[in-house]
């Protein structure tokens, strides 16, 4: 049944060919795994027997960051063909298929601006990105939300959404902590980022309209947004630089246990967010070259971006530019300002 639904295994290619929707079913491997397809892109493993943990694999939200879709691709292949077993309740999201099919990052609007609600506020459910994000939001909750016996009566729930970014980083990879409301951090979780070659981590200090944001917020989710490197087209990514990566992945997806040990801040380059810089007008732009990368740092006072009158100087040594795009829409960010920090009193 599931081999003729998903011919060759490959779901990714069956996503893509029903970029607006696809029809649930479902189905069982020989080893007992149920395969529910739920929509496009939306496909979702049970394990035999009770299990806590309830993980959400996220990619292509941003329809030209390929790198993360071939991972999880692969995930799911190997799920389907039995190469991989998982022990883990799994939810595989394709965020935006139109977009993937078009290589570009939206087709109307940025979709990871429109999480926790947004996708309804202002003119409402007006565009594919919309409804998409409400849709994401609902297929998240069912998979949280589904009854299940546990092993303990308690359950893990985290989510990893897969980025790659527009332009190159001091720091390869990096992960953005969602704004946690004074909820402490879990050693946990930066031991499984530094498993995945991970090593700097931004930490929000406000609420988001982000993929990860809304999983922590809303479901209390283990959530990070993670970039793994730089924007190329698909067959271009060199996928040795993500193999810490899709090891570690399928490592969780196999419900291997994470050793967290003593958590040493000094293995960790860790940001907080200093400011965000909002797009208020047309005249918005940047002063420094399009090749800048995230996480570079100027001397106190030198100009980063104009928008009419105003004008945005660096303002404290140390402080650092990530994800400067003057092609936003106005109302949004068009870069994040961020400075050192450390977590070592606040970890759990």
């Amino acid at each position: 049944m599931l081999s003729h639904l998903i011919p060759a295994a490959d779901f990714l290619k069956l996503t893509l060919a029903n970029p607006d929707g696809l029809a649930p079913f479902q189905g069982e491997l020989d080893n007992g795994t149920t395969v529910q397809v739920w929509d496009t892109g939306v496909i979702c493993f049970e394990p035999v027997g009770a299990v806590n943990e309830d993980v959400v694999l996220s990619c292509g939200v941003h329809g030209n960051e390929t790198a993360p879709i071939e991972i999880c691709a692969a995930i799911v292949h190997d799920i389907l063909t039995e190469q991989l077993t998982p022990s883990v309740r799994l939810l595989v999201l394709f965020g935006n298929p139109p977009a993937i099919n078009a290589g570009k990052r939206e087709i109307t609007e940025n979709l990871n601006r429109l999480f926790s609600g947004h996708h309804s506020k202002g003119a409402g459910l007006i565009n594919a990105e919309r409804r998409r994000a409400k849709a994401l939001e609902h297929y998240v909750s069912q998979f949280y939300q589904a009854e299940r016996v546990t092993e303990t009566g308690t359950r893990n729930r985290s989510l990893y959404d897969l980025h790659t970014a527009i332009r190159g980083s001091r720091f390869e990879k990096f992960a953005v902590c969602p704004f946690l409301h004074d909820k402490p951090w879990r050693k946990t979780e930066f031991a499984f980022l530094a498993e995945c070659d991970v090593h700097t981590v931004l930490l929000m200090q406000t609420p988001a309209t982000t993929f990860s944001y809304y999983a922590s917020n809303e479901h209390g989710a283990n959530s990070f947004t993670i970039e793994l490197g730089k924007v190329k087209p698909f067959g271009q990514n060199d996928m040795n630089r993500f193999a810490s990566a899709d090891k570690s992945l399928r490592a969780l997806v196999s419900g291997k246990p994470v050793k967290s040990g003593a958590f040493d801040n000094k293995k960790f380059n860790m940001y907080k967010v200093y400011r965000s810089i909002i797009k208020q007008t047309q005249d918005f732009k940047l002063h420094f070259a399009d090749d800048i990368e995230n996480f570079t740092s100027y001397p106190v006072g030198t100009l980063l971006a104009t928008d009419g009158d105003l004008e945005y100087r660096v303002e404290q040594e140390g402080e650092a530019l990530i994800f400067p795009n003057a092609n936003v829409a106005i109302g949004q960010r068009a870069m994040l300002m961020v400075v050192p920090t450390s977590v070592a009193d606040n970890l759990a």
